[in-house]
């Protein structure tokens, strides 16, 4: 049997598959949970085209606000059955049932990062992931908004991640999963919704000043998550009363708007790109 060690630096969906971790697990997996969740939340996926235009062709970071353990499943099965999205997890979900739950994480293609720490092998582990042109999963609050002990912090983790990359943001959001268990309250089944936004560059943020642009790069993104999740405009969402302690880039994106792209746009921009680099070798 596999060690969980030798799956998290394995490939999965890539564009190499030698070396790649077996799939039998993994499409178990989401045959399960897809069918559990579609009878218990009847989930539908919105944009997923935007994911999609990705496969084969680039490596992308997927960000995702988080409310509810049920994320990571939702977002699991939205990529599915054509793409892995890898997700990022802290370290302790790996540990339980003497290990068996690693396992099966690491089955699907998950990996651990120590929370609290700049984790180098994580960090290493997912650029090269993405330079393999596989989708790396974060959550970017490392914890459940309203839901555990920590209150969720913005860093600039996943913008470096998809910098050493070289690989695109992609925004989603788990609408409703907030929903199902409230603390003191009976587990509920909304109708769930996942939605995937338009893709964002880490260069389009270099006119700040260079020790931001990170941060920026991350707050943006979540601010396009929660948009996403509140079905209104980024502009809209108040990102101060959801980071008290962050930097706020309001008046900053005011001032400078960020380009929008399509995933179409920049897959073509780096197909051209490595064209031109193969012409000038």
């Amino acid at each position: 049997m596999l060690k969980q060690e030798e799956m998290w630096d394995m490939s999965l969906g890539g564009e190499s598959r030698e070396n790649e971790i077996p799939h039998v697990v993994g499409n178990l997996c989401f045959g399960f949970v897809a069918f559990i969740l579609k009878i218990c939340f009847r989930y539908r996926i919105d944009g997923r085209e935007n994911l999609q235009a990705f496969k084969g062709r680039s490596g992308v970071v997927v960000v995702c606000n988080h409310t509810s353990y049920l994320d990571t499943a939702f977002v699991y099965v939205s990529a599915r059955p054509g793409q892995w999205i890898r997700l990022m997890a802290r370290e302790s979900l790996f540990e339980p049932l003497h290990g068996l739950l690693g396992q099966i994480f690491s089955r699907v293609g998950a990996f651990p990062i120590k929370r609290d720490s700049a984790d180098r092998k994580a960090i290493k582990r997912a650029s090269n992931m993405l330079k393999n042109k596989e989708v790396v999963g974060i959550f970017p609050e490392g914890t459940r908004r309203g839901k555990g002990s920590q209150t969720p912090e913005l860093h600039g983790g996943a913008a470096f991640v998809a910098k050493l990359g070289k690989a695109p943001i992609l925004p989603m959001t788990v609408r409703e999963a907030e929903n199902i268990k409230q603390k003191g309250k009976r587990l509920r089944f909304p109708k769930v919704t996942i939605e995937f936004g338009r893709p964002i560059l880490v260069s389009d943020f270099d006119f700040l000043p260079k020790d931001e642009r990170l941060e920026a790069c991350t707050w943006y993104a979540m601010r396009e998550c929660f948009a996403l999740s509140y079905r209104t405009s980024a502009e809209e969402v108040d990102m101060k009363a959801l980071y008290p302690d962050a930097k706020d880039y309001t008046q900053a994106f005011e001032a400078c708007p960020v380009p929008t792209h399509t995933s179409e746009e920049l897959v073509s921009l780096a197909g051209k790109a490595k064209a031109d680099a193969e012409v000038l070798l």
